[in-house]
């Protein structure tokens, strides 16, 4: 068994898994395909080893990608029995449609602004966003991209229009996830981004600048099993193991707020 586990990392790679994708388990195995966004790809990469060990008869194979990615998978037939989202309305929207059900919050996430090492820009804290030369979001439809929308909208309220549209003139590019907004960062391709600080922890690439409390934005992540799944015990199993101590114990050792 072991780790193994896809990433969709756009529009694009998201479509080419769903026609090209044949790996996954053994045959002797049966799988628990979960999906979830970007941000909780360690942790429940170290969720996926404790559900193995605990029931040897199953393979977990892990899906990540931006929510709405999921989402539309998930509308569109996917063979997925968990999805677990960065933001409520796209499981909201699943359960609405009769795909998901049980969708409850199980950790909550906040965000941060990263810069390059070397930090260019001289970006000190969160009001100094306006000298990035470069600015690299999630797009709008992204949880991620919502959320640092919503953190800049707060921060020109208290420091006048000005400063959102200042920050938002900055905006070089839009990723489809969290994961591929921290790169261009981490590969000195922008001054700043904003992110979930789950993903600023992992990365020895960046430095972190704060946002303040009144400015910054908590996220809660749902989880839900899918209605047409394949494996629905295995999928209730899953959730049983997120929601239990040994499961809170691991989202916060990743840097998870819990409920």
């Amino acid at each position: 068994m072991g780790h193994h586990f896809r990433r969709l990392g756009s529009w694009a790679a998201a479509a080419l898994f769903a026609v090209a994708c044949g790996f996954g388990a053994s045959s002797d195995a049966a799988t628990l395909e979960v999906y979830a966004a970007s941000s909780l790809t360690e942790a429940f990469t170290e969720l996926e080893t404790l559900f193995e060990s605990d029931n040897p008869g199953t393979d977990v194979l892990l899906t990540f990608a931006g929510s709405q990615v999921l989402r539309v998978q998930i509308e569109q037939g996917a063979r997925a029995d968990v999805f677990a989202s960065a933001n409520l309305e796209h499981v909201a929207s699943l359960v609405a449609l009769g795909h998901v059900r049980d969708g409850r919050v199980f950790a909550r996430n906040d965000l941060v602004v990263i810069v390059p090492l070397s930090n260019p820009a001289g970006i000190e804290t969160f009001d100094d966003l306006p000298l990035a030369g470069t600015l690299v979001l999630g797009a709008g439809s992204v949880p991620v991209g919502a959320y640092a929308r919503d953190a800049i909208r707060r921060g020109g309220e208290r420091l006048g229009p000005q400063f959102e549209s200042d920050v938002l003139s900055r905006l070089a590019s839009e990723e489809a996830n969290v994961r591929l907004v921290r790169a261009k960062v981490e590969l000195d391709e922008a001054d700043a981004a904003i992110v979930y600080r789950t993903d600023a922890a992992p990365s020895d690439r960046v430095r972190v600048v704060e946002i303040p409390e009144t400015d910054n934005v908590l996220a809660d992540y749902p989880i839900g099993i899918v209605t047409d799944g394949p494996n629905p015990e295995s999928a209730e199993r899953w959730i049983q193991l997120v929601l239990s101590d040994k499961g809170r114990e691991a989202l916060a050792a990743h840097g998870f707020l819990l409920p």
